[in-house]
């Protein structure tokens, strides 16, 4: 695909989706003045959007003739083939008028599978993946705010294709409008870990519902039920096909990680059967590196820092971000053709 690049400054943001997360992308944008064009599939969606101050149009071609400097996806990725099918259709009279061509970028909580499909659609040039780890068990335009997103943390996925005017330009928008939280990655490292902190968690607390609407003692545990079951439980009490689609579409990093806390919890059951006091301890002793590492910190990185610039250009500087990344640097200052990062300070020799 070619064409004209828009600015890297983002003026303009088209959006296709506007249920709780893309709602909340279109109210924090519009609240910090960018100029947002969105869609959605369903016109009473579309009707509430606008009444709240998002200018909406009908279609996902329509979004992209506005020519947005980056088009952010946030589809149910069931959707995402017919969405991208719509926009590749568009773009060659957009590249024909020579006009500016928008970055693409998503909110996917899955990152690989979401590369397959815009490849597949031939976008894959212009994508960038992101992910806002935010979310509550409501869903819907709704249930979306302008205070969700700001100060959160973002995933942001390169591939060894990633162009990096494309990543300067999503950079831009997440830590500028959006107020976010940036670390890069690759998609296989963001889907790994979103599988033990997100995806697992919501099959677990689905498991507990399990369990107790099965038991004949249900009306007596709900009604002593307290803050342990009420926590346990929150993300299950939503759409349960949102939360069968998201661990689906990381199945392949869901199914290990569930297979181990099945053995866990077998080996803890066979512990409390035989009476296994050392092994019951060995079980709940073991998470004390977490626990330590989220009581010091409240779940954010913190204790000495330094600063790293990233130069955008030459071999090598996706991995190197991408290895920051994984160390827990975020993304402080974003220039045209540098990153500037905050990382862990390396221990004295």
């Amino acid at each position: 695909m070619t064409g004209r690049e828009a600015p890297l400054s983002v003026v303009r943001v088209g959006l296709v989706g506007l249920g709780l997360i893309g709602g909340s992308v279109a109210r924090t944008l519009v609240a910090a003045g960018v100029d947002v064009v969105a869609t959605d599939p369903d016109g009473a969606t579309r009707a509430v959007a606008w009444d709240a101050g998002v200018r909406t149009v009908g279609t996902a071609a329509e979004v992209l003739v506005e020519r947005p400097d980056v088009l952010v996806l946030a589809p149910p990725l069931a959707a995402l083939p017919a969405v991208l099918a719509e926009l590749a259709s568009e773009l060659p009279r957009l590249v024909a008028d020579g006009g500016p061509l928008p970055v693409l970028t998503d909110v996917g909580s899955v990152k690989a599978p979401v590369r397959a499909v815009v490849d597949a659609a031939g976008l894959g040039e212009r994508y960038v993946g992101a992910h806002p780890m935010a979310g509550t068990e409501e869903s819907g335009f709704a249930a979306s705010s302008d205070d969700l997103l700001p100060g959160c943390p973002w995933a942001v996925t390169v591939a060894p294709t990633t162009d990096a005017t494309h990543l300067v330009r999503v950079l831009a928008l997440v830590t500028g409008p959006l107020r976010g939280v940036a670390r890069v990655m690759d998609d296989a490292s963001h889907d790994a870990a979103v599988a033990l902190v997100s995806h697992v968690p919501h099959a677990l607390a689905t498991e507990l519902l399990n369990l107790t609407t099965t038991a004949g003692e249900r009306r007596l545990a709900l009604g002593l039920a307290a803050g342990s079951f009420r926590d346990g439980t929150r993300v299950a009490r939503t759409d349960p096909r949102r939360t069968q689609a998201m661990v689906a579409g990381n199945a392949g990093a869901v199914v290990p990680a569930l297979r181990a806390a099945a053995d866990h919890l077998a080996a803890l059951a066979d512990a409390l059967e035989s009476g296994d006091a050392a092994a019951v301890t060995a079980f709940f002793d073991a998470a004390d590196p977490v626990r330590a590492e989220l009581a010091s910190s409240a779940g954010v990185p913190g204790g000495p820092t330094q600063t790293v610039t990233v130069a955008l250009d030459g071999d090598g500087w996706r991995e190197r971000l991408t290895a920051l990344g994984e160390a827990g640097a975020v993304v402080a200052r974003v220039g045209t053709d540098r990153l500037v990062l905050t990382a862990p300070a390396l221990p004295e020799a």
